[in-house]
């Protein structure tokens, strides 16, 4: 099954929702800001993007600017610090089987929904 990582805030995010809507298939929705992932399950989700921690950073994040910006942290560090502050989570997040994307442009949608 899939699931999205979703802000409902998000334009982006609320597109791929349509989209996964409209495709028929099942998916779990899951609104990180409220059900944040552990460490353990965003280092499986990074580990299925194929990219490092602060790939998945939202650098546009206000909280980025004042908190991390210029910082050299490891992967560990990066997922410590997604998991305090979930905003900081790029999104939307759709993950199916051994599969991730994030959805940006909406149509990286196709490569989960084949």
């Amino acid at each position: 099954m899939i699931k999205i990582y979703h802000n409902n805030r998000c334009s982006k995010s609320r597109c791929a929702m349509t989209v996964l809507e409209d495709s028929g298939k099942e998916f779990e929705v899951v609104n990180y800001l409220e059900a944040v992932p552990t460490v353990d399950e965003l280092r499986a989700i990074i580990g299925k993007l194929g990219i490092a921690a602060h790939d998945l950073v939202r650098k546009s994040e206000v909280i980025y600017k004042e908190k991390y910006k210029g910082k050299v942290l490891s992967d560990d560090e990066w997922i410590v610090a997604m998991v305090e502050n979930p905003i900081l989570i790029e999104r939307p997040i759709l993950v199916s089987d051994d599969l991730a994307v994030i959805a940006r442009p909406t149509e990286k949608i196709y490569d989960i929904l084949g």
